[in-house]
């Protein structure tokens, strides 16, 4: 993981909820400042979410090597876990939340299953293993269970 940058930071997310709500929905204890490190669990989280689901066609995390689109889309669909996570905390979850969650994650099993890709980066080698069935190969059964039932 070496230069590796997260696809969101603490900026980001304070810049996507307000500074009043980021404060509100990681302080506990009610000094009026935001915790970072409640802040820095939810987008762990929500970075570890999102490659759970890209992990399965790209190597991760994702290395969006200057393609500001492709950062743009990782940081949203980040911002969007992590803004539920946070929210989730507390007692209510607003729908219009919810609904980006809901949507984000709907984006990440397409990428997952194929449906829909990230631009720009090269899928991960298909395992050759992948899709094939074991089978038996041999003479006839000379016995069945239920000959066998009783003896």
């Amino acid at each position: 993981m070496g230069g590796f940058m997260s696809y969101a930071t603490h900026a980001d997310l304070e810049g996507r909820l307000g500074t009043a709500a980021y404060v509100q929905l990681t302080d506990d204890v009610g000094s009026g400042v935001a915790d970072v490190d409640k802040a820095s669990v939810a987008l762990r989280e929500a970075e570890g979410e999102v490659n759970s689901f890209l992990g399965r066609r790209y190597a991760v995390p994702v290395d969006a090597g200057g393609q500001e689109a492709l950062a743009a889309l990782l940081r949203a669909v980040t911002l969007d876990i992590a803004e539920y996570r946070l929210h989730a905390r507390r007692l209510l979850v607003p729908d219009a939340v919810t609904r980006k969650r809901e949507a984000a994650l709907a984006w990440l099993r397409r990428v997952a299953s194929g449906e829909a890709v990230l631009p720009a980066v090269r899928e991960l080698p298909r395992n050759a293993a992948e899709g094939i069935g074991a089978g038996i190969i041999g003479p006839e059964r000379i016995m069945s269970r239920e000959e066998l039932e009783g003896l």
